[in-house]
């Protein structure tokens, strides 16, 4: 087993974790160094760390456990306040931010009670060093070696659109990142008028729901390339029809994209047009048949089905939707079809360039807000450590910008000099860096698969 762990990121994943080897009473006591980054926010990351109540869980509440073995631990916490909470409601990620933090206070005690050492490191990891029997950690100054170490970094910084001038970078008017904007109130002290959403995505709902409230008289047009918002779950929920057993064999059985698509489309007519239910039913399946994607499939369904895929895989819950709904019929929400080209200063705005099926527009806005979602690729990054891991080739990029390179168990894979690719032995990811081995690597339904089956791996090594 590994005796000194380094878990690397503050956010639910490396806190699903910690919780995890904490849980465990393995033969040695552990030696934890948690690097949490700093910040406010430890446990909850950016998903979570959010203080709105507008901003809401997309999964029910039954199945948020942070724990795999422990189902109805969300559950069993929001119903402690409230008992007439029902396992089928949609509650505030905030909620789940608390449950985060009570889980991680809990673990810390029951670790320091199994004889832990439990090491919480308010600072970013500057560099890592990582080596066959081990990894050694830097910050500051300071080093120290682990046996092993795992990243747990969640989604990257994210970085401006291709396109987008330094003027209208540096005037404040093109935000990149939305979450630091939603959290500062005073920002914008008078509210602008008209305000252009570049992505459709949930990120861009969690905008529009806080925006819209915050500021009753501004209008905002939201652009993407099929114009389309993310689809939503049902008022009452709905088990899969069966266990999706025979699409996903026959999906296996040629892994290509265009078939794959015939496939969806006969399983759902055959639902009586029940889509939800077949997408469910492939989300336990969805990893083995994203590892069976030869790579150039996989670029194919990035090009051309992705976007229809996450908007009804990642699904709001339905009083969002109605919220949507409102703001388009009191005309304070418009959706366009388009990719934007270019986004200038002018004047006391900035102007912005699109295209759709070929012909240009023009679109001017008093603020342009970045919501295309989760940034996964290191290849373009600014985050430090991810940028000396990447030019000391101790990590590979995923080809398709969807993180790092790995095995399935998290191992991370580097370029051998002579041998071609090697994976590290001692050195792990957890979560979003994993997209590209994994593809569902990002809620917590397989954050906490991950972190069970992580958690095994490096006591029993």
């Amino acid at each position: 087993m590994f005796r000194r762990i380094a878990i690397i990121g503050g956010g639910a994943a490396a806190a699903t974790l910690l919780s995890e080897l904490l849980e465990r009473r393995p033969a040695q006591p552990l030696h934890l160094d948690w690097y949490t980054g700093g910040g406010d926010a430890c446990a909850r990351g950016v998903a979570y760390g959010t203080t709105s109540e507008r901003h809401l869980l997309n999964v029910r509440a039954a199945s948020m456990s942070m724990f795999a073995g422990k189902p109805r631990g969300f559950l069993d916490f929001v119903q402690r306040d409230d008992p007439a909470i029902a396992g089928t409601d949609f509650l505030p990620r905030r909620r789940y931010g608390d449950y985060l933090e009570a889980e991680v206070a809990r673990a810390l005690q029951q670790g320091e009670a199994h004889g832990h050492d439990v090491n919480v490191v308010p600072f970013a990891v500057d560099a890592l060093v990582p080596e066959h029997d081990g990894v050694t950690v830097i910050h500051g100054e300071e080093s120290r070696r682990a046996d092993a170490a795992v990243l747990a970094l969640g989604a990257l910084p994210p970085q401006p659109l291709p396109g987008v001038s330094a003027a209208a970078l540096d005037s404040g008017r093109y935000v990149v990142d939305p979450w630091g904007l939603l959290a500062d109130r005073d920002a914008w002290p008078q509210p602008p008028r008209k305000v252009v959403l570049i992505g459709l995505g949930l990120t861009a709902v969690d905008v529009l729901l806080e925006l819209s409230a915050r500021w009753p008289q501004t209008t905002f047009t939201a652009i993407s390339r099929h114009g389309l918002l993310p689809e939503a779950h049902l008022h009452a929920a709905a088990a899969p029809a069966d266990d999706g057993a025979g699409l996903v064999e026959a999906m296996r059985d040629t892994p290509e994209i265009r078939h794959w698509l015939h496939l969806l489309r006969e399983a759902i007519a055959q639902e009586g047009n029940a889509w939800r239910a077949v997408v469910d039913s492939l989300r336990p399946h969805s990893s083995g048949l994203w590892a069976e994607l030869p790579l150039e499939q996989r670029a194919r369904f990035l090009r051309h089905a992705r976007w229809a895929w996450e908007r009804v895989r990642h699904r709001m819950p339905p009083q969002v939707r109605d919220v949507l709904t409102a703001l388009e019929q009191d005309g304070r929400l418009q959706r366009r079809r388009g990719r934007m080209r270019s986004v200038e200063l002018a004047g006391d705005g900035v102007l912005l360039q699109l295209d759709h099926a070929g012909r240009a527009d023009t679109l001017a806005a008093d603020l342009v807000i970045q919501t295309v979602g989760l940034n996964t690729d290191v290849r373009r990054t600014r985050h430090r450590l991810v940028s000396q891991l990447l030019t000391n080739a101790h990590i590979a990029p995923d080809p398709l910008g969807l993180g790092v390179l790995a095995d399935r168990d998290g191992h991370l894979q580097r370029h051998g000099a002579d041998a071609g690719p090697t994976h590290w032995p001692h050195l792990f990811a957890i979560g979003s860096l994993l997209r590209g081995t994994l593809w569902e690597s990002t809620a917590m339904p397989e954050i906490r698969q991950q972190a069970r089956h992580l958690a095994d791996q490096l006591l029993l090594s």
